[in-house]
């Protein structure tokens, strides 16, 4: 049994219009029981979509608690911690692990170009330092470094580590993830919403899906297709992501995303700043989006 497996959506974190940004739980309920409602197999808080890069350490804690605590076990929660510092990726995952989250995802450090081996021990030690599952998150775009399928190799020897969520976006790399793990109950998750049909043909065993935070059920059927063998529809389907995707590429991440939900009717805010609100000319682009998927919209 996969522990990673199916649809795993990395909910946006909500954010309040005022002076702080401070997070919006009212609107974090509402979202949860929509990813629920619409099928998803678990949910994810910061991720990149979550922007755990601009949220506290305390922030990221009781969010994730409180997310925990109305999903009730229905799903299973994951909480992304990993840091640029090995001892903040203990100190979040143990923190984490005590709030009741399911599993980590702990992305490599990010900014500074560390050595392979230095990738290695930092993956060791925070694996070491919780007794939950661990998913390793691979962003080359964002942390610098794309994460050898020999350290994934290494890495996947310890019991607890448990799967790769791969978002490079390179199915090369996804495969020789698969080829690192297969003698170990390791899952591959893809993280690239355009390539989740690719992935599964390849043996991914789920997918995280930002693009599901909106279009939950479009996703989630998807898999199902996939999944059932049914290619047609897996192909129709596969292909009705990209519109919203279209509307992704518009801003910085997850900004237009955020004002797709907004619009939508779940009052998550905007993006934290350094990233503003969405430029002039994008709300109607995205109502043509909402349209199109026959979602209502104010």
């Amino acid at each position: 049994m996969a522990t990673f497996s199916g649809v795993i959506v990395p909910m946006v974190t909500p954010f309040n219009r005022d002076e702080n940004q401070s997070i919006n739980y009212e609107a974090g309920e509402q979202l949860v029981e929509k990813l629920i409602a619409g099928g998803a197999s678990g949910i994810f808080t910061f991720g990149s979509n979550g922007e755990f890069h601009v949220c506290t350490p305390d922030e990221r804690i009781e969010f994730s608690k409180f997310v925990i605590e109305k999903v009730a076990g229905r799903v299973p929660v994951y909480v992304g911690t990993g840091a640029c510092s090995t001892h903040d990726a203990v100190e979040m995952s143990k923190r984490a692990e005590a709030i009741g989250a399911d599993a980590l995802s702990v992305i490599n450090p990010y900014f500074m170009g560390i050595s392979d081996d230095q990738l290695k021990g930092y993956f060791e030690t925070v694996a070491a330092s919780v007794s939950i599952p661990v998913m390793l998150y691979n962003i080359p775009k964002s942390t610098g470094k794309n994460i050898p399928a020999s350290v994934v190799a290494e890495v996947a020897q310890i019991d607890n580590v448990r799967g790769v969520k791969d978002s490079s976006g390179d199915m090369e790399n996804l495969k020789s993830y698969i080829e690192a793990s297969s003698s170990h109950d390791v899952d591959v998750i893809v993280g690239s919403d355009g390539k989740i049909s690719a992935a599964h043909a390849l043996g991914a065993t789920g997918a995280i899906a930002g693009t599901g935070n909106l279009i939950t059920e479009v996703v989630v059927n998807l898999w199902k297709a996939l999944e059932a063998g049914d290619d047609a529809e897996a192909q129709r389907l596969q292909a009705e992501v990209e519109p919203i995707r279209d509307i992704l590429h518009l801003g910085s991440t997850p900004q237009t995303l955020k004002r797709s939900l907004e619009l939508a009717g779940y009052p998550v805010g905007p993006a934290r700043f350094p990233v503003n609100e969405v430029a002039d000319g994008i709300d109607e682009k995205i109502v043509a989006m909402l349209d199109h998927y026959g979602i209502s919209h104010e």
